[in-house]
C-alpha cells in the first residue's frame, strides 16, 4: 500500500512543539555525534577533559590564593576555585558551541525539515559530559584534602539547571544571529574569554564590596557560581540572596528571549545559510 505524503500549509507553526518530541531520535544521534567527534579527534582523547580544568585550577589557585592571598575561609583555595570552574567551564564550552552548531551543520538545515531547535540544545547537552568528567575530578579533590559536602549538595541540581538554561539561552541568541551575521565567531571566543576573569571563578564574590554586590550580579553566571559553592562546600561560601534571585531572573529571560529569537528567524536559515 503506497504511503501519501500531505504537505499542509503552517504544518511547521502548528506542531513544532510536538515536532521535537517527535525528532526526539535526531537529538541523541546529534549529541552522540558530537562527543565522539570531541573525544576522537584529540590526541590524548577524553583525558583533555581532565587536564583542562586541571590546569586553570593551578593557575588561579597560585594567582589568587598564594600570590593575592586572597580569602577562602575555611575551604582549600583549590576546591573553591574547582568548584567555581565547575559551572563556568560547562557555560562557556555549551555557549560556544551552541553559537557554531547552525552553521557546523548547514548542509543539514538545507536539505532537510526539522525543528532547528535540536541543533543547539544537542550542543549544550553534549557539554554535560565534560562536567560529569569534571566533577568526578572535584570529587578525588575533594576526598584528598578531606572536604566533604553536607545537605547543601541536593540543592545543586537546581544550579546545574540554572547553569543550562543560562548557556542555552545564550547559546541561542548567538546560533541565530551567526548564521546571519558570520562576525559572531569572532566575538564568542572574546566574550568567552573577558568572562572567565569577570566572574567570581579564581576568587570568591565576598570580596566585592557589600553596595556593589547587586551590581555585580548582573552577571548571570554570579548567581550561578555562588549558587554551586554554597551546595558543594557546606554552605562555607555564603549565598548572597538578592544576587542569586537577580541572577534566577535573568537567565530565565535570557531562556525566554532567546527561544523567542530562534523561532522569529528559524525560517529564514535554511536561506540564509
Amino acid at each position: 500500500m503506497s504511503q501519501v505524503l500531505i504537505i499542509e500549509a503552517g504544518r511547521t507553526e502548528r506542531h513544532y512543539w510536538r515536532d521535537l518530541w517527535r525528532y526526539r531520535e535526531l537529538f541523541y544521534f546529534l549529541a552522540w555525534r558530537d562527543i565522539l567527534v570531541r573525544y576522537k579527534q584529540t590526541a590524548i582523547g577524553i583525558l583533555w577533559a581532565l587536564l583542562r580544568p586541571l590546569l586553570i585550577m593551578l593557575v588561579f589557585t597560585l594567582v589568587f590564593g598564594k600570590l593575592a592571598k586572597l580569602p577562602a575561609g575555611d575551604v582549600p583555595y583549590a576546591i573553591l576555585v574547582f568548584v567555581g570552574l565547575l559551572p563556568w567551564q560547562f557555560f562557556a564550552g555549551a555557549f560556544s558551541s551552541a553559537g557554531e552548531s547552525l552553521v557546523s551543520n548547514s548542509s543539514m538545515i538545507s536539505k532537510v525539515y526539522f525543528p532547528r531547535l535540536v541543533i543547539p540544545v544537542s550542543a549544550v547537552i553534549t557539554n554535560l559530559v565534560d562536567f560529569l568528567i569534571s566533577f568526578a575530578i572535584l570529587a578525588g579533590l575533594m576526598a584528598w584534602y578531606g572536604f566533604m559536602p553536607d545537605w547543601h549538595l541536593f540543592t545543586l541540581p537546581l544550579f546545574v539547571l540554572m547553569a543550562v538554561i543560562a548557556a542555552l539561552g545564550a547559546g541561542l541568541w548567538i546560533a541565530a544571529l551567526n548564521v546571519k551575521y558570520r562576525d559572531f565567531r569572532y566575538i564568542v571566543p572574546f566574550v568567552v574569554q573577558i568572562g572567565l576573569y569577570i566572574s567570581p571563578v579564581g576568587f570568591s564574590s565576598a570580596i566585592v564590596p557589600e553596595q556593589w554586590r547587586l551590581l555585580y550580579s548582573l552577571n548571570p553566571m554570579v548567581g550561578v557560581i555562588d549558587g554551586f559553592r554554597w551546595a558543594i562546600l557546606r554552605g562555607e561560601a555564603q549565598l548572597y540572596v538578592p544576587g542569586f534571585l537577580l541572577s534566577l531572573v535573568l537567565v530565565t529571560l535570557i531562556l525566554i528571549s532567546g527561544i523567542w529569537y530562534f523561532r522569529k528567524t528559524e525560517k529564514s536559515f535554511a536561506d540564509v545559510i
